[in-house]
């Protein structure tokens, strides 16, 4: 009953990126890769669990000439980090690559996504992919910021990659990087983007080592929330457009920058659950309608404080202005109370006979 689920199965990277929107993307010694996969391991099967049972989803997009809308399957994109390193590949990938197939088989079906910077895919890896019942590999790396691929070395990257991906029979996907709104086509496909100045994340979101480094170039008309990857739509449970966010520890977060603070942890309730008891609430239809300057207003934070909250001296010493640094600071000084009230009314619920 989602669109889209986007799903960080690790915090295990192969670089650390200087515009990567959360630092614990990052290279870790042998024994913390080995904690981290089994930490992902022992809770991915918890977290499908409180899935919802069907991710068929209403496209309002997609209306027929009787009035009806077309009912779709959604899609999980399983990211990280690199899924493809070992050994998160075998020991988390594969085996919840299977399992959410064998989940949604008979319920819809489901959209399965693969997001890697593509350096370790191989004619095999590819052939495992597709023995999974991935309906799209994303290659996230075609920017200047991966330094692996910049430069010439980008076009090498992709010309290498399309050639690996056509010879398993896998079709360019006419997904588009500027709006990155999805379109419906069968698979297996495979896609470019990057955090290139035409996409949506061009401007790069103020959080992470891009905030630390001084490189996000967003402005306060560039409202992240009012897009795809950002809170647009959280809420609008069983139809189109709507799509949350997961990371490895089962958080659930209504846009892939995170907010402040989680809304809930799919190892503890589902994730239905957990929407159902935000809606309605001004602060999370604000976010859900991509307008995250009105989510103040049951707490006295009208548009021009909102302004004032979204205002800081970045790490470069430039006067920053952005809704997301509004929002995080929503989170921390009002909302902490409002999600714990709203978590533990859910668990009395559950405790009632």
């Amino acid at each position: 009953m989602l669109e889209s689920i986007y799903y960080v199965i690790s915090w295990v990277c192969r670089r650390a990126c200087p515009h990567c929107y959360d630092e614990r993307f990052r290279p870790y010694s042998e024994p913390e890769v080995q904690a981290l996969t089994e930490k992902s391991s022992a809770v991915f099967a918890q977290i499908v669990g409180n899935l919802p049972r069907t991710l068929m989803v209403t496209d309002l997009e997609d209306q027929q000439d009787d009035g009806s809308f077309r009912r779709k399957p959604g899609r999980i994109i399983l990211s990280g980090g690199e899924v493809l390193l070992e050994p998160v590949r075998t020991r988390v990938l594969y085996p919840l690559l299977e399992m959410l197939e064998s989940r949604y088989r008979d319920c819809g079906g489901v959209r399965l996504v693969i997001q890697t910077t593509g350096d370790l895919l191989t004619p095999g890896i590819i052939k495992e992919l597709l023995a999974r019942n991935v309906w799209m590999i994303s290659v996230s790396s075609i920017d200047d910021f991966h330094a692996a691929v910049t430069g010439a070395g980008k076009a090498r990257h992709q010309e290498r990659l399309t050639s690996l991906f056509e010879a398993t029979g896998m079709r360019r996907s006419g997904l588009q990087a500027a709006t990155r709104r999805w379109i419906d086509e069968e698979g297996p496909v495979y896609s470019f983007f990057g955090a290139t100045p035409d996409a949506w994340i061009g401007k790069l979101w103020p959080s992470g080592r891009a905030w630390t480094g001084g490189l996000s170039s967003a402005r306060y008309r560039d409202n992240f929330c009012n897009n795809w990857s950002g809170g647009l739509n959280f809420l609008n449970v069983g139809f189109s457009g709507s799509e949350v966010a997961i990371d490895p520890d089962g958080n659930l977060y209504p846009c892939c920058r995170k907010t402040r603070l989680p809304y809930g942890n799919l190892c503890e309730e589902p994730l239905l659950d957990i929407l159902e008891s935000l809606a309605g609430r001004p602060e999370f239809e604000a976010i859900t309608g991509g307008h995250p300057e009105r989510m103040g207003f049951a707490h006295g934070v009208g548009l021009n404080e909102f302004i004032d909250l979204c205002r800081i001296t970045d790490p470069k010493g430039r006067t920053f202005l952005n809704p997301c640094i509004g929002c995080d600071r929503m989170h921390e000084r009002f909302l902490g109370p409002v999600l714990g009230r709203l978590k533990r009314e859910r668990q009395e619920r559950g405790r009632r006979p």
